[in-house]
């Protein structure tokens, strides 16, 4: 959450309308209703034998837990990098969602399995004291849904926890139409079809903050960004003969990085072209953090060929003699034959 300027021959900040002091407030504000509330419901769902009532005293546990986990992980990211932690401990908050995730996914399959024990032979259900429970687990839900959208979402871990939030809103008015029903026609299955509910929500939630905080460990490039786009894009700029070994990836949510080799013609100027292809990266892809290595054409083993030889797919093995001989991915030229 905290996020700080980093200098790669030029200078760059991250603005946030939000402060992680702020978010750490509107965290705790939210835990401490939750857990308050989650303790209540667990006594009622235990007397009123509401297994909707328990699976969502069980969410609100997840709820509570992702809320501690985004807390603690904020508190790490806020670290300054030192020793072998060169990006310091920022992506903690990444593991927190993935955790999140996790916790989601295992709940929903106990809670699925119980659900359809229930369904085959239903208990007596208090259809009452149930609803009573979900409509004010709904106004519960709601302020907390509201003290976290007033958090910077744009982390990957508040985002973990505001999803968490608003599943368990959704599974509360599952709750209460499922204690209205019970209440009014004696239909005691409804209880079970709500936490089914519940569960399908949790599920969903959790397979995205999965997926997303992995995408993120594996290094993939952010969401929105085609990275072959961007290396013809780069590629197509003055004085740019060559773009390869380009990697865009994600130190943290909201954090991209990006590093390159760029072979500009001789004669043309390194630092001039530098600085033009990070205002291209800042400015429409929103890059701040940007390590690219230029070279001249026929500088440091790099091909005098490149100027001679057309630009064709795959380049072999002539063309990339004695330079980055284990470059990654694809190499990106101007002109139409662009890969």
């Amino acid at each position: 959450m905290t996020e700080h300027a980093h200098s790669h021959g030029h200078s760059h900040s991250h603005a946030h309308g939000v402060s992680p002091d702020a978010d750490r407030r509107w965290l705790r504000a939210a835990l401490i209703l939750l857990t308050a509330y989650m303790a209540v419901e667990v006594v009622i769902g235990v007397v009123a034998q509401s297994l909707a009532l328990i699976s969502d005293a069980a969410h609100m546990l997840t709820d509570a837990v992702s809320i501690v986990l985004a807390l603690i992980a904020m508190r790490l990211a806020a670290r300054p990098a030192r020793g072998g932690f060169t990006y310091g401990l920022k992506r903690a908050e990444i593991l927190s969602a993935q955790a999140n995730g996790i916790t989601l996914l295992l709940l929903s399959v106990w809670l699925a399995y119980e659900a359809v024990e229930r369904l085959i032979s239903p208990p007596k259900v208090t259809g009452g004291l149930v609803l009573i429970t979900a409509l004010a687990g709904i106004v519960v839900n709601l302020i907390c849904t509201w003290l976290l959208s007033k958090a910077n979402r744009s982390s990957l871990n508040v985002e973990g926890a505001y999803q968490h939030i608003l599943t368990d809103l959704f599974g509360f008015v599952a709750t209460a139409v499922a204690g209205l029903v019970v209440l009014t026609t004696g239909f005691e299955r409804a209880d079970a079809i709500a936490s089914l509910v519940v569960v399908a929500l949790m599920l969903r939630a959790g397979t995205g903050l999965v997926r997303e905080s992995g995408r993120i460990f594996m290094e993939a490039a952010p969401a929105g960004i085609d990275p072959d786009a961007l290396g013809d894009h780069l590629a197509a700029a003055d004085e740019v003969v060559e773009v390869h070994d380009l990697h865009i990836w994600l130190i943290t949510s909201g954090q991209p990085a990006l590093s390159a080799h760029i072979l500009v013609a001789p004669g043309g100027d390194c630092h001039k072209v530098r600085r033009s292809l990070q205002e291209l990266l800042s400015g429409e892809y929103g890059i701040t953090h940007a390590t690219l290595q230029v070279d001249h054409v026929g500088e440091q083993g790099a091909p005098d060929e490149l100027l001679t030889l057309s630009p064709r797919p795959g380049p072999g093995p002539e063309q990339r003699a004695g330079h980055c001989e284990d470059a990654h991915g694809p190499v990106h030229r101007p002109g139409p034959h662009r890969h």
